[in-house]
């Protein structure tokens, strides 16, 4: 087993954080990837990508007009994935 590595990140007063390049490659992050953070037990919190990929949007959303606008339609296949991940990962009541 690795031994943990550890990083420091500096909160800004916008509440925003720069997460380490280490770190980025590690979890195979891009520029306007979305990830994932989940409160865990003992104020710990983990951090994972937010799986996204063509090939899960496809046919999720319908054209809305021809040709159709590729980046738009990431966009909104994007934010219905996000809101599938919360309900399914919304803690219950």
């Amino acid at each position: 087993m690795s031994k943990n590595k550890e990083f420091i990140a500096t909160l800004t007063s916008k509440g925003q954080v720069t997460i380490p390049a280490e770190v980025r490659k590690q979890l195979g992050l891009a520029p306007q990837d979305k990830v994932v953070f989940r409160l865990v037990e003992d104020n710990k919190v983990e951090l994972e990508p937010l799986a996204m990929t063509l090939e899960d949007a496809y046919g999720s959303v319908p054209p809305i007009r021809r040709p159709e606008d590729f980046k738009a339609l990431k966009e909104i296949a994007q934010q219905e994935r996000e809101q599938s991940w919360f309900r399914q990962n919304a803690p219950s009541s």
